[in-house]
């Protein structure tokens, strides 16, 4: 069975990704607009209509602003911890069909085996997941797992614990340390909070934790995403990821076009 993973966009701008399944389509992050996100889907050949699920880490808009227009479908699941429903329903016109659960805790939908964890981000309950299916012993439907780790200003041991032994990781490579020292639009506050244990990971610290993921892990597939626009662009992500291709399968996810490195979905 092929099961098809795709980053739709992300970057500071936008955050949205889709994960089909055999008994599952869902969408992790919608943060861009819905009338945007179904062009995005259209153009892979989806549909809107098609997604069975949402799930949200945290309230910012480049992550969440989709629901205003996602709740169009009253209907549709939308998994999020209570302080990101509670602050995203606060600017929704209409009501979410919420589907809360407490951060730190496993929970199932369809053939989706859930986990979410706390992230260190400047948020109100930011979260990463991780997203496993499939069962032993299945030749057709072999066990798979996904994390979605963004927005976090330093790794933490119990995020390492989480994504161990995951296949296939998402984690951000915000920005580069000298660009983002060098960039004139943002004040020094801004830089900071940037820098901060609360903010973004820099290209630097994403490799540490790629490299140590791959000597001690069953890591096969990583996607280095939520790159900044002005302080960080593919070329050098990809120079300094390099050493760790002979491992590992990376793709970079182009902040301005949202495609990835290599221009394919994944089938994990």
């Amino acid at each position: 069975m092929s099961i098809e993973f795709q980053i739709l966009g992300s970057s500071s701008g936008g955050n949205c990704a889709l994960l089909q399944t055999g008994h599952s389509k869902v969408l992790v992050d919608v943060g861009f607009s819905a009338k945007r996100i179904g062009c995005m889907l259209e153009a892979i050949g989806e549909s809107l209509d098609a997604i069975d699920a949402v799930f949200l880490t945290h309230e910012h808009s480049d992550h969440a602003q989709g629901i205003r227009g996602l709740a169009r479908r009253a209907q549709l699941p939308v998994f999020a911890n209570r302080d990101t429903a509670d602050a995203v329903q606060a600017k929704a016109s209409k009501p979410v069909n919420w589907q809360v659960f407490q951060t730190g805790t496993d929970f199932t939908f369809r053939d989706l085996k859930v986990r979410s964890f706390a992230l260190p981000h400047d948020a109100y309950d930011p979260v990463g997941f991780t997203f496993r299916w499939g069962e032993a012993g299945d030749l057709f439907s072999p066990p798979r797992s996904l994390a979605w780790v963004t927005d976090l200003g330093y790794v933490p041991e119990h995020v390492k614990a989480h994504i161990r032994d995951v296949h296939t990781l998402v984690i951000e490579a915000n920005y580069d340390e000298a660009l983002l020292e060098q960039d004139e639009r943002r004040p020094w506050s801004t830089k900071q909070r940037i820098r901060g244990r609360h903010g973004h990971l820099s290209n630097h610290a994403s490799f540490e934790l790629v490299e140590e993921l791959s000597r001690q892990s069953t890591l096969e597939k990583v996607y280095l995403a939520h790159l900044s626009k002005d302080c960080n662009n593919v070329r050098l992500v990809r120079e300094k990821f390099a050493s760790l291709e002979k491992n590992l399968s990376i793709d970079v996810v182009d902040p301005e076009s949202g495609i990835t490195s290599a221009n394919t979905a994944l089938s994990i």
